[in-house]
């Protein structure tokens, strides 16, 4: 396991994860993921930490509302966010990673019509 850094645009939210140096990423068709271009590596709740700004965080959710969308209030960048697919994990954005691993294998996920 290696130690990762990432965080939202103006950098006010940081955060740190530990992971594989090689893993596997989705890429999600739904309604929020794929105007964002949005790169999903899962990491477990265990391995995540905010470094800083928690306060900034803000959230949002619609359609299941079990998803919770986190955004930075100040810059609007989502650097991770709790998915309804993965109770368990942190979906954070590859492309907010500033040290990202490599990535071995891309799931492309069908979110636009399994979860309607």
């Amino acid at each position: 396991m290696k130690e990762y850094f990432g965080g939202c645009h103006c950098e006010g939210v940081k955060f740190k994860f530990y992971s594989e140096k090689g893993v596997e990423i989705w890429k999600c068709n739904c309604s929020i993921c794929e105007p964002l271009d949005y790169e999903h590596l899962f990491v477990k709740h265990d391995d995540f930490t905010i470094i800083n700004g928690e306060e900034l965080i803000s959230e949002y959710s619609f359609g299941t509302k079990k998803a919770k969308h986190l955004f930075c209030k100040k810059c609007g960048i989502k650097s991770f966010y709790q998915p309804r697919s993965h109770p368990d994990s942190y979906s954070v954005n590859l492309k907010c990673v500033k040290n990202p691993p490599e990535v071995t294998n891309i799931v492309y996920f069908d979110g636009k019509n399994k979860f309607t």
